[in-house]
């Protein structure tokens, strides 16, 4: 048998799981998994659903067992799971309980190396054990900080016979290296499911293991530091502030210009108000690509005009977001510069020299640091200290690839209510 593909459907409900399997299934779908948001939100009842609607496919249950083994699995089995998941994490007992019931109720066992400190090892004692199958995974939040399961999956297969498999952010560009580390199954999640259309998705995830080879995607990767720049570029203002749970904004600052974007790293500038001196000296410190951030205490006069932004277009600032005021507005956006600001006025002040240049700044509620990521569109700008800039560069794209998806789902006819099944959802007492 050929390299098993899973379709992990992390969902919270059900009929968005059931339209997402319909679609993926055709095109090279072996086994269908009701994941563990799944099962928490519905019940077993997505078990029993996946089984009758595709009665013919393995049906695996994740039910990331960590107590109470026997009757979870036995409870699994019989709404029609073929597979469960236990956690490796779980105690040995646990584990043996599980190993058990499946021989009683006609389930395998999956034994989930998530978050297992030595994983090499615990493989070897669940094989021991008797488990069927062992899971190499990365955690999603794991997955945000730029982390893959390649290397820990290569390590585990060279160690046990039983079939391993491998789950953690797979997508068409990336299979290849799970078959070539040895994973008999593999998990895919969201590169099929938040996919524009999962069916074009399978087809390609579904090539890129058989024939181990690449199939480039800009979506469903995850960086590191190095590209933190790559995945801010493909998202939104609205999606980086989402990712940070809502937050991030520096209220009251605006584009000049409808369809400006800047994003970049922050150079910070502390002026009095009117007071041009540090932010133009600001130009000649900044490196290429960073965007100059002004506090200069969101009033007037204009302390950036058409002569500094020149000079930062030389300079090849990525822009100027200014806490403040500028001018000659017209002239900015003739040169097509990304700037921002809290007001546009016609009046100038004087360069008497007084603030700082790389000191922390704050506007509003946010502050703002040298070497933060900022990014900024017709919404306004969002501020992403670089401390987590890893973490939540990747969770932004997790909203762009969320919301691609429910876009699509919209367009086939359903309104985002009835997607998001929003009154379900609503928030009871």
């Amino acid at each position: 048998m050929g390299i098993i593909l899973q379709l992990a459907l992390d969902f919270v409900d059900l009929s968005r799981a059931i339209t997402a399997a319909d679609l993926a299934v055709p095109e090279g779908v072996d086994w269908l998994e009701a994941g563990t948001p799944l099962i928490k939100s519905e019940g077993l009842n997505a078990v029993r659903e996946l089984r009758r609607h595709f009665p013919q496919k393995t049906i695996v249950a994740d039910m990331k067992i960590m107590d109470a083994g026997r009757i979870e699995v036995e409870c699994a089995a019989k709404a029609g799971a073929d597979l469960v998941d236990v956690l490796g994490a779980a105690s040995d007992a646990t584990i043996a309980e599980c190993i058990q019931a499946g021989k009683n109720y006609g389930a395998k066992i999956v034994v989930d190396l998530i978050s297992v400190p030595d994983p090499v090892a615990r493989a070897q004692q669940v094989e021991a054990l008797g488990a069927d199958y062992i899971t190499v995974h990365v955690a999603i939040d794991d997955q945000m900080a730029g982390r893959d399961p390649f290397e820990i999956l290569r390590r585990v297969s060279q160690a046990v016979q039983v079939p391993v498999g491998v789950a953690g952010g797979i997508h068409s560009g990336s299979a290849w290296q799970a078959v070539a580390a040895g994973a008999r199954y593999i998990i895919v999640g969201g590169a099929i499911t938040k996919a524009k259309d999962p069916a074009q998705a399978t087809r390609e995830i579904r090539r890129a293991i058989d024939e181990q080879t690449v199939i480039p995607t800009t979506l469903f990767q995850r960086v590191g530091a190095a590209d933190i720049g790559t995945a801010l570029g493909q998202v939104s203002a609205a999606n980086l502030s989402d990712a940070l749970h809502r937050g991030g904004v520096l209220a009251g600052i605006r584009p000049l210009a409808p369809g400006l974007k800047v994003m970049g790293r922050a150079l910070t500038v502390r002026t009095y108000p009117g007071d041009w001196a540090k932010p133009v000296q600001a130009i000649d410190q900044a490196a290429p690509g960073e965007v100059i951030i002004v506090d200069a205490g969101g009033v007037g006069p204009a302390i950036w005009g058409e002569l500094a932004t020149h000079s930062a277009i030389q300079r090849q600032v990525a822009g100027v977001v200014i806490h403040g005021a500028l001018r000659a507005a017209y002239d900015i956006i003739q040169l097509g510069f990304p700037a921002f600001s809290t007001l546009v006025l016609p009046n100038a002040g004087e360069p008497k020299g007084f603030g700082e240049i790389g000191v922390p700044i704050r506007i509003g509620q946010m502050s703002v640091e040298t070497g933060d990521w900022l990014l900024g569109d017709d919404d306004g700008v969002v501020v992403l200290p670089q401390k987590m800039a890893v973490e939540y560069a990747n969770r932004a794209m997790d909203v762009l690839e969320r919301e691609n998806r429910i876009r699509e789902e919209i367009k086939e006819g359903r309104t985002l209510a009835s997607v998001t099944e929003l009154l379900r959802w609503e928030k009871k007492g």
